[in-house]
């Protein structure tokens, strides 16, 4: 697996303690993850061995199949080839389980009883649910309380592979209770539901935390999606010009974009990588960059991220994957050196562009991966009014079918636009005391 950092120009700044601001060490991150994750989290080295039961149990849907959207291409008259990694195939039907069985059995290693965590659509909750039933460790995932009613079938998913689900922000936790007692109609964020899990697993010895994205091991262990990649293009006698992925916290992103990164960073290519997020939730395309906590309670340490700060609540669109407040410190050094780009989407661009792709290519998509298909099909009109040729490659990374109620309100006429205003963004900076970066 890659490990970006190692070929950053500019690496990104240390986390800091939430209370002294200062640096902290691997004993701040002891109490919520094994110490192997802690190593991935802080190393350096360029490359991280797969362990050999991890990479059995990546057999079961590993490699993932790369596919040319010829119907795509022929629907958009673009000069530009559209290639797409379909990361739907595994058993969680996302790209997740990337970094969920590799979380689970480092945990497993150490001999954890519990892992705690948090979902938002449902799909890091369901990968995570899938990878601690093969490892026989209790799961308890914290919902975002928008996605648990909207995508009641994410939650069976969870209990059919053992794990028990509680709508976020829950009475359960200090944290789910304070921001009740403020909101009792919450509808919940990551960040919330990020402070829960975090509050129940530093209250035993024996439970641990995992999250899905943001965290450097975890955007290091989806690049398995690029490496696999290379291989693919190098079959097809083709390689992108242009990478673009869905953007929540960064694994996605990372995952598909990261080993080309590095041809661009240590041969010098020049492939452009596009990260789409929605209108409705901007962070790379403007929020600030400055340190900011992970969660909204102040559990977590400061990050250096593009943020729109840990108190704001995004509207709640149907790419529930998406709804998060910051972004990776990689991914927003990344961004901050212009080594990467970032598009933000609208909600109704992105079904119009999932319809598209459903009805030329066969596969429903997932509301998250329409973001980078709305982005693609942008990419491939310009390569057409410029009269140029680009090879463009996205990541699929999951399918739709849990989330038919979003294409049923789109098709009706009943889908909701959602894009934040500037005041609203100010508002929530404003409330910020973490410091800033010079």
């Amino acid at each position: 697996m890659v490990q970006i950092v190692a070929d950053m120009p500019n690496k990104p700044l240390p986390p800091l303690h939430p209370g002294t601001h200062e640096p902290i060490g691997p004993e701040m991150l002891a109490p919520l993850f094994p110490m192997e994750l802690i190593r991935q989290e802080v190393s350096t080295d360029p490359w991280v061995t797969i362990p050999d039961e991890v990479r059995e149990l990546y057999k079961i849907w590993r490699p993932t199949p790369m596919f040319r959207a010829y119907g795509l291409e022929k629907l958009l008259d673009t000069p530009a080839k559209i290639y797409y990694k379909y990361e739907g195939v595994s058993p969680a039907g996302s790209h997740k389980p990337n970094t969920a069985i590799p979380q689970a059995y480092y945990n497993k290693q150490e001999g954890v009883k519990r892992i705690t965590t948090e979902t938002g659509a449902g799909q890091w909750g369901s990968a995570l649910s899938f990878a601690c039933g093969l490892f026989g460790i209790e799961c308890e995932v914290y919902m975002v309380r928008a996605s648990y009613d909207g995508k009641p079938y994410r939650k069976m998913m969870m209990n059919t592979w053992g794990a028990t689900v509680y709508p976020s922000p829950s009475d359960r936790t200090n944290a789910g209770r304070s921001i009740l007692s403020q909101n009792p109609d919450s509808p919940g964020s990551l960040g919330i539901a990020i402070s829960e899990a975090v509050e129940l697993a530093m209250q035993d010895d024996h439970t641990k935390y995992a999250l899905g994205s943001v965290l450097n091991h975890v955007l290091m262990h989806q690049t398995v999606i690029g490496l696999e990649s290379i291989t693919q293009m190098e079959k097809a006698g083709d390689m992108p010009d242009i990478i673009v992925a869905p953007f929540g916290g960064g694994s996605n992103f990372a995952g598909i974009g990261f080993p080309f990164l590095r041809h661009n960073l240590t041969e010098g290519k020049k492939i452009r990588c596009i990260a789409a997020g929605p209108t409705s939730c901007p962070k790379l395309t403007r929020g600030v960059f400055r340190y900011d906590l992970g969660d909204t309670m102040g559990m977590t340490p400061l990050l250096p991220m593009y943020t729109l700060g840990h108190n704001f609540i995004p509207a709640p669109i149907h790419a529930g994957g998406l709804r998060y407040h910051g972004a990776g410190a990689i991914v927003s050094q990344l961004l901050k050196d212009g080594l990467i780009e970032a598009q933000s989407v609208n909600q109704l661009e992105c079904f119009e562009a999932g319809i598209k792709f459903a009805r030329t290519e066969g596969i429903i998509p997932a509301p998250e991966a329409n973001h980078a298909i709305a982005t693609v099909i942008r990419e491939a009109n310009r390569a057409k009014e410029e009269g140029v040729s680009k090879t463009i490659l996205f990541n699929l990374c999951g399918h739709g079918h849990f989330d038919m109620g979003a294409y049923d309100q789109y098709l009706s006429g009943k889908l909701v636009e959602h894009e934040v205003t500037q005041a609203e963004i100010l508002e929530s900076l404003a409330e910020l005391d973490t410091p800033l970066i010079a």
